[in-house]
């Protein structure tokens, strides 16, 4: 009898969200029949409280009907790194908003404008995810930054990912860890990131790269080998993880879906 995995297999809705907005409900159909359970969220309209152009609640409800949840979601904090203290509190107040309509326990800063990755601008970075953290977890929710690869471009022997590292509070601010940018990107290995704040990366993603141009590609078929590099989820304090391929799709991002859902099962669940 197969031991029941401990995760659900989760994926980044960012990699289908063509699919998502031409047909949120097909989609997610779709990504269930594959084995995909759980989400993270890509596309928050704050205004409106929607996700693909759907008020929030009825994005609830189809997640309800299917039986699968949203457990974080990518919000768009980037444009408000210089804003007014009321002006990134409201912008806050709105994301915890959708978070809580679909039961989100996370709320993700994804990215950062290419003009503010230098030094001083990171600094700024780690003052604002401690205020960010702050307020989240005052609303019982949980609050965490996924790096890309610029966060570790060496600027006279500083780089943006140990300063977020140093600088903002565990309590307020955990991390997502991206696997595939940390391979491409970083000196160190996630196991060795891992091992320096034990406990802190609650979130993994996980996708691999392509072996000639090192750009996204389906689990399986690139270079990162994650039998060898997958961490201790349990010394990480793994809560969630969710598979992703941002483009570069042999044929096509819901086929792409498939085939890394397929191998992952096959080759790494049982690790998970």
């Amino acid at each position: 009898m197969e031991e029941t995995p401990k995760f659900k297999m989760g994926y980044q809705l960012f990699s289908v969200h063509d699919d998502m907005v031409k047909d949120t409900l097909d989609t997610l159909r779709a990504l269930k029949e594959m084995g995909y359970e759980d989400f993270e969220i890509y596309g928050f309209d704050d205004q409106a409280v929607s996700y693909y152009g759907i008020p929030a609640t009825d994005f609830r409800a189809m997640l309800d009907d299917l039986n699968l949840t949203v457990t974080s979601g990518h919000y768009g904090f980037s444009p408000i790194l210089m804003a007014s203290d009321d002006e990134r509190k409201r912008f806050v107040d709105q994301c915890i908003s959708g978070a809580r309509v679909l039961g989100a326990p996370y709320i993700t800063w994804p990215w950062l404008d290419p003009e503010y990755r230098n030094i001083e601008s990171y600094k700024i970075l780690v003052d604002r995810l401690n205020l960010i953290g702050e307020q989240i977890t005052a609303a019982g929710l949980g609050f965490a930054y996924h790096n890309h690869g610029f966060e570790f471009e060496d600027h006279n022997g500083e780089n943006g990912y140990d300063l977020i590292m140093r600088g903002t509070e565990s309590d307020l601010v955990k991390l997502q860890i991206d696997m595939y940018w940390v391979m491409h990107s970083a000196r160190r290995t996630p196991k060795e990131l891992i091992a320096e704040q034990p406990g802190r990366f609650v979130m993994w993603h996980i996708k691999d790269m392509d072996k000639i141009t090192r750009d996204y590609t389906e689990l399986g078929n690139g270079s990162i080998d994650y039998v060898e590099i997958l961490p201790d989820p349990e010394l990480a304090g793994l809560e969630y993880y969710y598979l992703e391929q941002g483009g570069n799709f042999t044929h096509n991002a819901l086929r792409s879906a498939a085939d890394s859902a397929a191998f992952f099962q096959a080759n790494l669940q049982r690790f998970l």
